[in-house]
């Protein structure tokens, strides 16, 4: 039974779905300005259709995870589940999820999750074969599930809000991919994944990383001064983070660096939206208290 739980946690990607979660619960909470029991039906429906999206991706990429050192031992590649096994489990749960989605939060919020969907599983795993560069259209995906919970409690696409907030999602994950390929781009490349560090040198990557970086604190900013929020500490704290995160990356352009740990900058870029999640999702809160 162990061994069955820990096959599903991986297979779901539990870590990097429930932070998906996140996202929608800030999107919901910062589109009502509160909370209400309304919001766990969008919330759990993502988190199911999110696994399913995951273990989706399990199947696409298993011939590659088997090449990789770091992948090798996924539950596909390593034989602890068949593709035929995992394809009932992704299956079920994308049924499950668009389900919960759409009796909790209304057809628009569905029409979203699916594109969310279609996007990672359609679009950018295909595209990742195909070009080093898919990170940039693929992190659309990342905007999708804070807005899923920004309609799903009554919010409008076309407000500006909604719009900087997905903006801000986007933004901030390319050079999070970046830098996981500044630490396992050989690996990819020995996958047959085209990977960027076959295509510039780490000094590149690392100037591009923080142009990026810096285009994230510039988003969240923005999500500061949109009207999302109207606590001043609040924005305050927002702009010192985004200060803190350009003065952490800025020794990236630095050539030369010694000891230089892509995963440092990984962690760190990964704390900044994770306060960034919390702030959004807070002030709201406090505000009705």
């Amino acid at each position: 039974m162990k061994k069955w739980i820990k096959v599903l946690l991986e297979l779901n990607k539990v870590r990097i779905t429930f932070a998906v979660t996140l996202t929608t619960m800030a999107g919901y909470i910062l589109a009502k300005q509160g909370i209400d029991t309304a919001v766990i039906m969008p919330v759990l429906g993502i988190f199911v259709l999110a696994c399913g999206s995951a273990v989706l991706n399990h199947i696409q990429d298993s011939d590659k995870d088997a090449i990789m050192d770091r992948t090798s031992n996924r539950p596909i590649p390593s034989g602890r589940i068949s593709n035929s096994g995992a394809s009932a489990i992704a299956l079920a749960e994308i049924i499950i999820g668009s389900l919960l989605i759409y009796y909790g939060s209304g057809f628009l919020a569905l029409q979203l999750s699916v594109l969310a969907l279609i996007w990672y599983n359609g679009i950018y795993t295909p595209l990742k074969r195909k070009t080093a560069f898919a990170v940039i259209p693929g992190s659309v995906i990342g905007a999708l599930p804070p807005l899923v919970g920004w309609v799903a409690a009554g919010g409008l696409l076309s407000d500006p809000r909604a719009i900087t907030l997905g903006l801000f999602f986007f933004m901030w994950q390319v050079p999070h991919f970046w830098l996981l390929m500044l630490k396992y781009g050989k690996e990819y490349e020995k996958a047959g994944f085209k990977s960027i560090t076959s295509r510039v040198n780490p000094q590149q990557i690392k100037n591009f990383t923080f142009l990026w970086t810096v285009a994230t604190a510039v988003s969240a900013i923005m999500v500061a001064v949109s009207g999302l929020i109207s606590l001043l500490v609040f924005k305050v704290l927002i702009v010192m983070a985004s200060f803190w995160l350009i003065a952490v990356f800025s020794k990236l352009i630095l050539p030369g660096t010694k000891d230089f740990n892509p995963f440092h900058y990984f962690m760190r870029i990964n704390y900044f939206v994770l306060i960034m999640i919390l702030l959004l999702s807070i002030e709201p809160l406090i505000k009705i208290r």
